[in-house]
């Protein structure tokens, strides 16, 4: 089912408001009963039925298996990345991209304390004791915390890139992230240990094994990797998936190891023998880095795109339950991407899997069609519309390509193209000659496939050492460009054969583009810089620094233009004559996309909306929404807090 929502603006009223009288409203769009985004995280809370999640719709909130409630705690003024829960059950963490963690009390379903101190993402938390907590961030950094002053006790660095996993056991602090290694710290010092690694892929998952002293590392080679804590050496190396590994947890009850991979497999191995045990029973939209162990080592939970929470049974693998939605709810229409024409037509992608074919002028903003691809609803991150051959085509979180056809009636689903090479993040058409119709697909298995026209063949070009977040083609040559999340940007003709790399980021870089006349080319990466290049001399023209909010998503606009959509839903204007850099803020959540389309440019948004902008004052003419994605304001707003890095605030 595909609808369009009236905007509610719910900023205007009474902030007082509870959101039990929110829920008690008859619209549904203001009622909680799910994450209206991808659900990150799920932990269960010991002596209860009950499980606390977070999710990219900015929410905290309480699911329980038991009386099939739903409850809102509140919202970050961001996605948010991880929750946990301490070991007593009494509070809960949640990490987010607002750069804070906030410390909810379980017991009054309030929050308790804010914690601020890094600059970038918080990805993940741990509670040490009922006094001390430690973070791990995108800025690289990781922080141990007093949680009776909320002050920061330590930071500690010494990772060279972006921190996304952190665990604790016994005095000692493990990590690992995007510098493909784990690491082993003192708590009390700061003292860096030991290191493991360099490996040859990113190292995005580690846990901890209390029972047996093990660190357990998650791989994007698919590879779990174990070793003893206390002598470092490696134990076991398990080849557990074709794909990569995007969360390792331990069962609290025997040690068996639970992992999870972007090859739509969950499996848990034996502690002792390492061989496979069960397989979790397939579900189509569950997210693969939001799996955890109840406490009581009997069941498994996770999050989904579709904002829902699920139980399985960790002995047979059978799911047990959903929480969350309702009859006829379809997921949540969290735009991934767009693709413009100057026509006005819009083609889309969402979380809930639908392919959306849009009419988006200064005076039109509708729905023309909405259908599932072959195979039913997946997540789906990349979209190209091609007007020369009336086709649409997509790419899925589970490797496949799907090619629809425009009709009178609107989209008609004609085929579906397994690629096998990871999730799909970029698409686009060849018009070149020898090329006609060829589809580029970046993959996040560090090839850039080429799919033929009809479909019946494809070759992977093995471009990149890491997931390729974006690709663009030349407007004439034959010639491509991409970017990777190994922060690397290449260009290639259109046969695979590399033609040049651009250095110059030093963090992931998220999308790429050529100028209009293809002679440069533009990169937005999470080192907070838009670089620009001259392409026949492979020279970096412009480094401009966009501030501390990470950018997601450009545009190439004219020779002197860039624009650039940012996490935090805002467009920034680049004159690259100048310099200087303009500021919109258009969207309540960030921007996933941008393209060209009738008489201006499209933003999309994870929002739920897709937003039609004039160039020249980033004013926005007209918009078209899918979803209301939040219900309330955030929990504390921005203002309320002490701006100083290393302050945190208590919530009377």
């Amino acid at each position: 089912m595909c609808l369009t929502f009236i905007v509610i603006n719910l900023l205007d009223e009474d902030i007082a408001m509870t959101y039990a009288k929110m829920s008690a409203r008859a619209n549904p769009d203001e009622i909680f009963t799910r994450h209206r985004g991808p659900v990150t995280s799920v932990a269960a809370i010991a002596g209860t039925t009950a499980a606390v999640s977070a999710a990219y719709d900015g929410a905290v909130a309480l699911f329980d298996f038991k009386t099939h409630t739903v409850e809102l705690l509140g919202y970050h003024r961001h996605l948010v990345n991880h929750i946990t829960v301490d070991s007593e059950g009494k509070r809960a963490a949640s990490s987010s991209s607002d750069y804070d963690i906030y410390i909810w009390d379980l017991t009054k379903r309030r929050l308790q304390q804010v914690l601020r101190g890094h600059n970038d993402d918080v990805e993940c938390f741990v509670f040490v004791d009922a006094d001390t907590g430690v973070s791990a961030s995108r800025d690289r950094r990781i922080i141990v915390w007093n949680l009776k002053t909320g002050a920061i006790r330590r930071v500690i660095e010494g990772h060279e890139k972006d921190v996304l996993s952190v665990s604790y056991h016994d005095g000692l602090i493990y990590s690992s992230g995007d510098d493909m290694t784990l690491r082993q710290w003192n708590l009390q010092t700061g003292q860096l240990l030991r290191t493991w690694g360099p490996f040859e892929t990113e190292t995005d998952t580690c846990a901890i094994d209390l029972l047996h002293g093990r660190a357990v590392l998650g791989c994007d080679d698919g590879v779990i990797r174990l070793f003893d804590v206390r002598s470092g050496d490696s134990i076991a190396v398990i080849e557990a998936h074709s794909s990569a590994i995007k969360k390792v947890a331990i069962s609290p009850v025997n040690g068996d190891i639970l992992s999870c991979a972007y090859d739509q497999r969950i499996r848990i191995w034996d502690a002792h023998t390492f061989t496979a045990k069960v397989e979790l029973q397939p579900h189509a939209t569950k997210w693969e880095r939001s799996f955890s162990w109840a406490p009581d080592g009997r069941s498994v939970l996770a999050g989904t795109f579709d904002g829902t929470v699920v139980q399985w049974d960790a002995a047979t693998g059978e799911r047990l339950s959903e929480l969350g939605g309702g009859p006829g709810d379809d997921g949540n229409a969290c735009f991934n991407e767009i693709s413009g024409a100057a026509d006005g037509t819009v083609a889309t992608v969402t979380d809930d899997g639908f392919v959306r074919l849009l009419q988006l002028t200064d005076k039109d903003a509708s729905l023309l069609s909405c259908i599932e691809p072959q195979g039913g609803r997946r997540l789906m991150n990349a979209v190209t519309l091609d007007p020369w051959s009336d086709r649409v085509i997509t790419g899925a979180h589970d490797h496949k390509l799907h090619v629809l056809k425009r009709t009178s009636d609107g989209l008609a689903a004609v085929a579906s193209v397994e690629l096998g090479q990871g999730p799909i993040n970029s698409l686009r058409v060849a018009h070149q000659p020898g090329h006609e119709g060829a589809i580029y697909a970046a993959c996040y298995s560090g090839a850039i496939a080429r799919i033929s026209n009809d479909g019946g063949s494809m070759t992977a070009y093995p471009l990149h050492d890491g997931a390729v977040k974006a690709l663009r083609l030349h407007p004439t040559a034959d010639l491509g460009v991409s970017c990777g999340a190994d922060g690397s940007l290449a260009t290639w003709t259109l046969d695979g054969e590399l033609v040049n790399a651009f250095a110059g980021h030093t963090a992931i870089v998220d999308d790429v583009d050529f100028s209009p006349e293809g002679d440069q080319i533009a990169s937005a990466s999470r080192d907070f810089t838009l670089n620009v290049y001259n392409v026949a001399e492979v020279r970096l023209t412009h480094a401009i620094e966009l501030g501390w909010r990470s950018p997601k998503c450009l545009c190439f606009w004219d020779a002197k233009t860039v624009i650039v959509g940012d996490y935090w839903g805002a467009l920034l204007k680049v004159d690259l004559r100048t310099g200087t850099v303009q500021r919109q803020t258009i969207a309540a959540n960030g921007i996933s996309s941008l393209s060209r389309g009738f008489g201006g440019l499209l933003a999309s948004s994870y929002d739920g909306g897709v937003y039609l902008i004039k160039v020249d004052d980033l004013s926005v003419t007209n918009v078209y929404r899918a979803m209301v994605q939040q219900i309330a304001p955030p929990a504390l707003e921005v203002s309320a807090l002490e701006p100083a890095l290393g302050i945190a605030a208590r919530v009377a």
